[in-house]
């Protein structure tokens, strides 16, 4: 059997499109952006230029909102401590966060709590909901920024960000999130939300490694951050170096293909998934699905696996690639902080496999799948290898 990829959590694969624009920019279009007094240098700006309009397109940004970076990882790291270093200047010291966000803002909100600032994450309930009545109480007048993701990588869960943001702008902290795993998979509008700052990456949609956005809401001309790196005045001096092209070009064209396919793939792949979890449920009737269903990103399944251990299933399970939750968290000896933080046990948490389905993911896969998946669960708990 072909080995069939659930992994798109992860990682996603370059869609061809996305490949064909940026090839140019390698070794024909090869020009530095900044120096616009030259052919090749006009024609590398222009390009770039035309990809901040895709990509403020697919989250309902202006163009000059958009900043481009490496990644999430550094644009949520450039979110929270660029404000942190405005707001020590205004003797406002807390952050508000929760319990079950990527490491690459618990990370660097640690970092600012050993220099004295007050960091409150909050709980999540079983099915990794942040209760909003616990955002009134933890968000006050010395807090200058709340970061709560739109949508959860290991269990799906989508959070009420726009509910959150009112109580934050209402003590006038900043509201950031982490959208990696929610834009490309379900809309998501910066206005509608009432976000101040976004962070999202090229290849968790189709486009390339190495490329994010910072989105930075430009209320009143005012930039409410101070860039970590300094150097030359790229992307407004938030983020100076020079610029990635042929990433810059993959990141828009991959948001120009969200912004035509994205309604009809959601529902398709919403599709896949019900479908995947019902094909197992009919055969594993113990099997349990974390997270809120009723709620939660349309491709991604997290299972439970009554009588196994996670990482023995997935390693004789060579044709279908799967994940033990976070990927970014692997070879960590203690479960998933994800799954703790939702209240499951350690032999649950160990029993967890994360399914995440994409772009390239079919029917036909789906029904093999599921056959391969019960097969290898049955000699497992059954001891028949």
């Amino acid at each position: 059997m072909h080995a069939i990829y659930f992994d798109y959590n992860a990682t996603t694969p370059c869609d061809q499109k996305v490949v064909d624009k940026m090839l140019p920019f390698y070794n024909q279009i090869f020009g530095n952006p900044a120096n616009t007094f030259h052919y090749q240098g006009r024609r590398a700006q222009s390009a770039i230029e035309n990809a901040r309009e895709q990509v403020a397109s697919s989250i309902y940004a202006d163009p000059g909102e958009i900043f481009f970076t490496s990644g999430a990882t550094e644009s949520n790291n450039l979110a929270i401590f660029g404000t942190a270093r405005l707001a020590n200047e205004n003797k406002h010291k807390k952050i508000v966060t929760c319990s079950i966000e990527h490491k690459a803002v618990l990370v660097p909100c640690e970092i600012l709590s050993e220099q004295g600032f007050d960091i409150e994450i909050l709980p999540v309930d079983k099915l990794g909901r942040v209760n909003v009545e616990d955002a009134t109480s933890a968000i006050n007048n010395q807090t200058f920024l709340v970061s709560i993701q739109i949508a959860n990588n290991e269990i799906g869960t989508i959070q009420s960000v726009a509910d959150i943001s009112n109580i934050a702008h209402a003590h006038g902290a900043l509201m950031h999130t982490d959208a990696a795993q929610a834009v490309g998979k379900i809309p998501v509008n910066v206005n509608e939300l009432d976000i101040d700052l976004l962070s999202f990456s090229g290849h968790k949609i189709y486009g390339p490694k190495g490329i994010g956005v910072l989105y930075i809401r430009n209320g009143r001309g005012v930039i409410p951050i101070e860039p970590l790196q300094f150097g030359g005045g790229q992307e407004g001096r938030i983020r100076p170096g020079t610029l990635n092209v042929p990433g810059i070009v993959g990141l828009g064209e991959a948001c120009r293909i969200i912004n035509e396919e994205l309604p009809d793939e959601r529902l398709r792949i919403t599709t896949l998934r019900d479908q995947l979890e019902k094909n197992l449920l009919d055969h594993i009737p113990e099997l349990n699905i974390n997270g809120d269903r009723n709620n939660r990103l349309p491709n991604t399944s997290s299972l439970i696996f009554p009588g196994i251990e996670a990482d023995v299933f997935l390693i004789n399970l060579s044709e279908v690639m799967l994940s033990t939750g976070s990927a970014c968290s692997s070879g960590a000896i203690e479960p998933s902080h994800v799954l703790q933080a939702i209240g499951l046990n350690r032999e649950d948490a160990y029993s967890t496999i994360r399914a995440s389905l994409g772009r390239c993911t079919t029917v036909d896969e789906i029904n093999r799948a599921s056959d391969y998946i019960i097969e290898k669960w049955r000699q497992i708990t059954l001891n028949t290898f």
